[in-house]
């Protein structure tokens, strides 16, 4: 399911990957997972819509690289305007992936996505690839 993008002249040829239905994510709601590698790991990565828009990040506080969900695929606090890291209550805009109070070092790690014709996808880019079966 991933479409080619425009070829850069390193040789690297960036993909849009089918991630859901765009119905899938409803605002400040449960997220969305999927498998990456970043930089030759295997992670998980979440996608998230808030303001009427979707987000990615990888599944890692930036204080000690942990999952951050408190139950599987939650990550906003009970506000619904916060992602919060269950294990150091860091908090992270939906929006950016910034920092915005507790234990950090530096934000999340945003992932391109784009929304197009009902569906979510994400972005590869040179340090981010699909996971390969």
């Amino acid at each position: 399911m991933a479409e080619t993008g425009a070829r850069l002249t390193d040789g690297f040829e960036p993909q849009v990957i089918a991630l859901c239905n765009a119905d899938a994510l409803v605002n400040s709601g449960e997220a969305v997972p999927f498998d990456v590698v970043y930089c030759g790991q295997s992670c998980l990565a979440f996608a998230i819509r808030y303001d009427n828009a979707v987000h990615a990040y990888l599944n890692r506080c930036s204080h000690v690289p942990m999952e951050m969900d408190y139950q599987p695929n939650r990550f906003f606090d009970l506000t619904g305007h916060w992602l919060i890291c269950s294990t150091h209550g860091a908090t992270y805009s939906p929006r950016t992936g910034a920092c915005q109070g507790g234990p950090c070092r530096g934000g999340l790690i945003k992932i391109e996505t784009s929304e197009r014709d009902g569906v979510v996808h994400w972005h590869t880019a040179h340090n981010l690839q699909p996971v390969s079966f």
